[in-house]
């Protein structure tokens, strides 16, 4: 066995040991920073940006403030990447059909049924961020997207043009949180009815945006 061919046998091995802790680093950094967005979503959705606490974030994703400071930069940075992701799983998961406005409708009831944080979060958003900071890309770009989408099926004849496209899809969007953005006093009312059923709910967003699309 020849020195060279030993030296150059370890050096191979070596890297290999080299990449095979980075890739591990990698998945560890990875883990870290999805259990950190996991817990920083429960905390703002009950709490706030302000009212949120980067300690029990920490705590819940058993890691520490200075990763939280280290991956996301900020509180405020961090709530950017709450909401980012948030945004970009809703609109893939429940993507805009222009030419059946009233079954997205009630797709986009059904996702926050099923994640309720995401109105939470809306509403805290829209309390503490309105007017100031900077807009973020994805939130303006999916509402670009949706609008184009409505406004080229309006030029085709496909949905009434009797609203706007931005307008269109705001009445659209509101019509689809109706049930999920109520008051509690208000789900009192009509919690021995039959909009307390949950398919008669989304029945009802489903009938309201079908009414708002008819000639």
């Amino acid at each position: 066995m020849s020195t060279v061919w030993l030296v150059d046998t370890l050096g191979v091995m070596n890297r290999d040991v080299a990449a095979s802790k980075a890739i591990a680093m990698g998945r560890d950094a990875e883990a870290t920073k999805r259990r950190l967005l996991d817990a920083a979503t429960r905390e703002f959705a009950a709490y706030g940006i302000a009212g949120g606490r980067v300690d029990r974030i920490a705590a819940e994703a058993r890691s520490n403030k200075a990763q939280i400071y280290h991956y996301f930069g900020s509180k405020d940075g961090l709530f950017d990447a709450v909401f980012d992701a948030m945004c970009r799983e809703t609109v893939d998961a429940v993507p805009i059909d222009p030419d059946d406005l009233p079954e997205y409708a009630g797709r986009l009831h059904d996702s926050y049924v099923e994640r309720p944080w995401v109105q939470r979060l809306a509403t805290w958003y829209h309390l503490e961020r309105a007017g100031g900071g900077a807009l973020l890309p994805v939130v303006l770009d999916s509402n670009a997207a949706k609008v184009r989408a409505v406004a080229e099926a309006q030029e085709a004849g496909r949905l009434p043009t009797r609203f706007p496209p931005a307008v269109l899809l705001g009445l659209v969007l509101h019509l689809s949180g109706f049930w999920s953005s109520n008051v509690p006093e208000y789900d009192a009312v009509v919690s021995d009815g039959s909009a307390a059923s949950a398919a008669h709910r989304r029945e009802v967003v489903v009938a309201a945006v079908a009414a708002l699309l008819r000639p």
